[in-house]
């Protein structure tokens, strides 16, 4: 993420140990415009990009009341599958289809999932767990980690059994849950690093940036440079609880902070901030681990840090590792999605990563997204959208490069920090989920500083 401190000086946008190696080329394209169905096939499923299908699975939502069952995105045929409980209901599916959906009937209503959910609330909630609902099998989806054995892994088990067959899974992560807050690179307080997020004007007007609650209620003051003078204070954190989001106020009301994505060699101009949708291709930017790429898993997640459960999170397949917290969730079209939480694994074994909703943390904080401002979806330079309009997605340290919070080249952030400057080839993932546009390059030639 971007910031221009003023009238000082201007913060030059910093690679900062982000860079990959044909990632800009590849990712400035914009993604394929929504087409409509044939005329004479009014009923068949839109092809749809990522912004659309999220608003369409919105509407439906409300649509179709509790006939509703969740609804994902399907990256390949670029379609949004809806299901719907009741559907032998001929106006239900009727109206879904209409709306440009794919449909599919499924045994699980939400408000069956949803009641699983508190069931395993209120009976297993355990250190090192996480669950999600995943429309895509139609079950809440269970992750346990390597710290979850014995007694606790039994009664895990019981309270999965609990709920019925086809009801919820369990499965193993071989890491740890833990936030990715570290010391080191990007933005600092004291010996811990975090990045910032997506520049935002707060409620007042003033400049800020959003960047993780944990990182939020570890210190006050954020430096752009290990051991600099303090350039932002904190202004409101939450965590544990219902999400894990801060709002981080410029110390200079002068500050300006573009809103783009600062990929090392280029940017992605960020338009608006956007709800998630399962099978959403996203992208994270690092200050350790650099630009990676997955797909959302699952949303409204519980995670069981050891320091609390957090709430209404983005589950995804994307790694990420200390230092990164608080750092960019992305599209290609330029969408504000998330920020970095917490997760299990690394960049080289893979795991769980789980991000705050920019949307809520938005709303709870009462702050603009800059973006939005500006209204434009450009995904890249020449897409020209919002590309002065605010509030970027930092260099995934947002604050770590020059974010706001961010450190510059000139504040040493990633410089000579030495946080994550061999980490950048961590971050190849090589296109392992199939997001076309050859991103195998972009997160598989993932360079350090």
């Amino acid at each position: 993420m971007s910031h221009k401190r003023m009238p000082k000086r201007k913060a030059a946008i910093a690679a900062g140990g982000v860079a990959a190696l044909g990632a800009a080329a590849i990712l400035l394209p914009n993604a394929n415009a929504s087409q409509d169905a044939a005329p004479d096939a009014a009923a068949a499923p839109k092809t749809l990009k990522a912004a659309d299908a999220s608003d369409l699975a919105s509407r439906l939502a409300g649509l179709l009341g509790d006939s509703f069952a969740g609804s994902y995105y399907d990256a390949g045929s670029k379609q949004l599958v809806v299901n719907v409980v009741n559907g032998d209901d001929n106006e239900v599916v009727v109206q879904a289809k209409k709306a440009g959906a794919k449909v599919r009937e499924v045994a699980n209503s939400l408000a069956e999932l949803k009641t699983g959910a508190q069931t395993l609330k209120s009976e297993a909630t355990i250190p090192g767990t996480a669950w999600a609902v995943d429309p895509r099998t139609n079950k809440i989806v269970v992750t346990a980690d390597s710290t979850v054995t014995g007694r606790n892994w039994d009664r895990l088990e019981s309270t999965v059994d609990s709920l019925g067959s086809g009801m919820a899974s369990v499965k193993k992560s071989a890491g740890t849950f833990k936030t990715f807050l570290s010391g080191g690179d990007a933005i600092f307080a004291g010996g811990a690093r975090c990045s910032a997020g997506f520049n935002v004007t707060a409620g007042d007007g003033s400049p800020a940036f959003l960047t993780a609650g944990h990182c939020g209620v570890a210190a006050e003051q954020w430096s752009d440079a290990q051991g600099g003078q303090p350039i932002a204070t904190v202004d409101q954190a939450t965590f544990p609880g219902a999400g894990d989001f801060a709002l981080v106020k410029y110390d200079d009301p002068a500050t300006q902070a573009p809103s783009e994505v600062n990929l090392g060699q280029q940017t992605v101009p960020i338009s608006q901030a956007a709800d998630a949708t399962v099978g959403l291709q996203v992208f994270r930017m690092g200050s350790t681990t650099g630009l990676s790429d997955g797909q959302v898993t699952g949303l409204d997640a519980t995670v069981n840090y050891p320091e609390g459960t957090v709430t209404g999170l983005i589950q995804t397949d994307v790694c990420a590792e200390p230092g990164d917290s608080g750092g960019s969730l992305f599209t290609q079209d330029g969408l504000a999605i998330g920020l970095t939480s917490g997760g299990s694994g690394d960049c080289t074994v893979g795991g769980e990563t789980f991000f705050q909703p920019v949307t809520t943390a938005l709303a709870a904080v009462g702050a603009t997204l800059n973006g939005d401002a500006a209204g434009g979806a450009g995904a890249g330079d020449d897409a020209g959208a919002g590309q002065d309009a605010g509030a970027g997605a930092g260099e995934e340290a947002g604050a770590g490069q020059d974010a706001g919070a961010g450190a510059g080249e000139e504040a040493g952030a990633g410089q000579d920090a030495g946080a994550g400057q061999d980490a950048g080839n961590g971050a190849a993932n090589g296109n392992a989920n199939g997001g076309g546009h050859g991103l195998g390059e972009i997160v598989g030639n993932g360079v350090g500083n």
